[in-house]
C-alpha cells in the first residue's frame, strides 16, 4: 500500500530542484541488533487443499543475512517460503511482497494468496474488533506454485544489523538490490535456479517489481523471469503527481470517480465496464484538450466540459467551476457523499466514514484502510507466532515509516525527476521473448487508479502483446471482496499455468 501523504511529499521533493543536491548528513542511527548471531528460522509442515487439489508443503519462515563483500551481515530479511512435498526443482516458484514503501507482506499473504487469510468483510464494512476468523484459503496458489513472502528491511520482522544504516536499504534502487540479492541466496539454498521463477507486488509493491526486475535481468549474470504479477499498479510517479501545472494527473483519475460516482448512486450507466470506458474516452480526448488550454479554454467549451465532468463525477456543475474543473482526489472523497454526511475511501471507495464534522475539504482518514487493519495485524502475528511457530520479540511491522526514501533511479537529472519505472518492463520484454506481465486493478482504487497503470504500460517501447489485464469490482486490495479474491486467483493461477 501506498502511504499518500508521505509519497506526495516524496514525489513532490523528486520533483523540485533541490533534490538534485545531496541530503544533509543525517546523525548516525543507533546500532542495530547485533550481527553475531544465527538467522532465525522455524520449520513446519502442512496439508490442504488448494484449487481443488490436496496439497501437502513445508513452511520455512525465517530470516537470511544480506552479507556484505567482507562477510558481514548488513541486515536480516525476514520471508516466509511455501514449498510442496515432494519437492520438485522445475516446479515454478513465486516471490511476492507488498508495498508502501514500509509496507510488510502482510495484505498479500493473509488476504490473497497465503494457505491461511483472514475473514473479514467482503461488502466494504468495518472488519470491527477481535477475534477475526482465520480460514483455510482455497484460493492459494499452492497447487500451481511454491510461494516465497518477502518483508523488505524496516518492514514485518526485517530489519539492518549491526552498525549497518536503514537507510542503506531505503530508496527504489537500494531496496531493489536487497531484495534481488534475497532471491539470488534462496535460489542458491533451495536448489531452483532452473525453475519458471515469477515476481509479483502489490502497490509500490508493483514499483519495487520494476526496479528488481532490472536488478535480475538488466545485468549479464541474469536471473531471467517468466512473469511478473502487478496488483494496483504504479509506475509513472511523474504523470500521477499531484503538483500545480500537472494535468495528466487529472486525466488518470477521472475513470476512477466515474466509478466510484455509478457505485454511489452518483452517476447512472448500464454498467461499470461501460462507464469507465466511455470515461477513459472522453478523460483522453476533450477533457485533455480542455486542461492543455489552461486559462486560454474559451467559454462554450468550458461549459460542455464542465456538464459531461459533472455527468462522470456526479459533482455539481457549481462544484467544478470553482475547482477550475480539477478535482484532487482528497476533495472527491469529500465531497462525493458530502450531502449524506459521508467521505470514501481512498484505497477502496465501496467504503464510506464520518468525519468529525462535515465542512471540511478532505476526509479525516481513510475509511478503507481502518476498515481492515485490525484484523490482519491479528492474524499475521497469530499465524507467524503459533501456526509456524516463528518467535520474535521484535513487532510485526505491517505499516511502518521507512524514509526519507530514495526517489532516484541513478540516472540523469530528467530521469530522476521524473521518476517512472515502466521503461525497466519494457526493457525486460525485448529483451527476454519468455516474459509476460499480469496486470490486476480494482475499479474503485484511487490510490493506484486503473487508467493510470493502462497509461505507463501503453508508452513506446513497451511490447503490449505481452500484457494481460483483469478488473474486480472492489478497490486497492481487491481480494478482501470474496468474489474478486475468488476471481484474482483464477487469474493469477491461469497466468501461470499459461507459460
Amino acid at each position: 500500500m501506498i502511504k499518500h501523504k508521505h509519497l506526495l511529499l516524496a514525489v513532490a521533493l523528486a520533483c523540485g530542484g533541490a533534490a538534485l543536491a545531496q541530503p544533509a548528513p543525517s546523525p548516525a542511527p543507533p546500532a542495530g541488533p547485533p550481527a553475531d548471531r544465527e538467522p532465525i528460522v522455524s520449520v513446519t509442515h502442512h496439508s490442504g487443499v488448494f484449487g481443488g487439489q490436496r496439497i501437502n508443503y513445508t513452511a520455512t519462515a525465517g530470516e537470511t543475512f544480506l552479507r556484505a563483500d567482507d562477510g558481514t551481515p548488513r541486515a536480516a530479511i525476514f520471508s516466509v517460503s511455501y514449498v510442496r512435498e515432494p519437492r520438485d526443482p522445475n516446479r515454478p516458484v513465486t516471490f511476492l511482497f507488498n508495498g508502501g514503501p514500509g509496507s510488510g507482506s502482510v495484505w498479500l499473504h493473509m488476504g490473497a494468496f497465503g494457505p491461511r487469510r483472514v475473514a473479514i468483510p467482503s461488502n466494504g464494512t468495518d472488519d470491527g474488533a477481535p477475534p477475526y476468523p482465520i480460514v483455510d484459503n482455497p484460493d492459494s496458489l499452492l497447487d500451481v506454485t511454491d510461494i516465497v513472502f518477502i518483508d523488505p528491511v524496516g518492514t514485518g520482522f526485517s530489519h539492518a544489523l549491526g552498525s549497518t544504516p536503514p537507510a542503506d536499504f531505503w530508496g527504489v534502487t537500494k531496496d531493489a538490490q536487497s531484495i534481488a540479492q534475497f532471491i539470488r541466496l534462496w535460489l542458491n539454498a533451495n536448489g531452483r535456479w532452473n525453475s519458471p521463477k515469477y515476481l509479483g507486488g502489490e502497490s509500490y509493491g508493483t514499483t519495487r517489481s520494476a526496479a528488481v526486475l532490472n536488478q535480475l535481468e538488466g545485468a549479464y549474470n541474469d536471473v531471467a523471469l517468466n512473469g511478473v504479477i502487478l496488483i494496483s499498479t504504479v509506475l509513472d510517479f511523474g504523470a500521477g503527481a499531484e503538483t500545480p501545472g500537472n494535468e495528466m494527473t487529472n486525466v488518470l483519475n477521472l475513470p476512477s470517480m466515474a466509478a466510484a460516482a455509478l457505485y454511489h448512486g452518483k452517476a447512472q450507466a448500464s454498467s461499470v465496464e461501460a462507464f469507465v470506458e466511455e470515461a477513459r474516452r472522453w478523460a483522453i480526448g476533450p477533457y485533455a484538450h480542455a486542461l492543455l488550454q489552461g486559462s486560454a479554454l474559451g467559454a462554450e467549451e468550458r461549459a460542455t466540459v464542465r456538464r459531461e465532468l459533472s455527468r462522470f463525477t456526479g459533482l455539481s456543475e457549481a462544484f467544478l467551476e470553482e475547482a477550475d474543473l480539477r478535482v484532487t482526489p482528497s476533495r472527491f472523497y469529500k465531497e462525493l457523499l458530502r450531502d449524506r454526511g459521508l467521505t470514501i475511501g481512498r484505497l477502496d471507495a465501496r467504503y464510506t466514514g464520518h468525519d468529525y464534522d462535515n465542512a471540511g475539504e478532505e476526509p479525516d482518514n481513510d475509511p478503507s484502510f481502518f476498515g481492515i487493519d485490525g484484523g490482519f495485524t491479528a492474524a499475521i502475528n497469530q499465524h507467524l507466532r503459533d501456526t509456524l511457530g516463528f518467535h520474535s520479540d521484535r513487532s510485526y511491522v505491517t505499516i511502518g515509516q521507512v524514509g526519507p526514501w530514495d526517489w532516484r533511479l541513478g540516472g540523469d537529472r530528467d530521469s530522476d525527476v521524473y521518476m517512472n519505472v515502466a521503461p525497466y518492463i519494457g526493457r525486460a520484454l525485448r529483451e527476454n521473448s519468455g516474459l509476460r506481465i499480469f496486470v490486476g486493478q480494482g475499479y474503485y482504487d484511487f490510490a493506484t487508479p486503473f487508467f493510470a497503470a493502462e497509461y505507463a504500460l501503453s508508452r513506446t517501447g513497451i511490447p503490449r502483446e505481452r500484457i494481460h489485464y483483469e478488473y474486480y469490482g472492489s478497490g486497492h486490495m481487491m481480494y478482501v471482496r470474496d468474489d474478486d479474491r475468488a476471481k484474482l486467483s483464477r487469474d493469477v493461477r491461469a497466468f501461470i499455468r499459461g507459460r
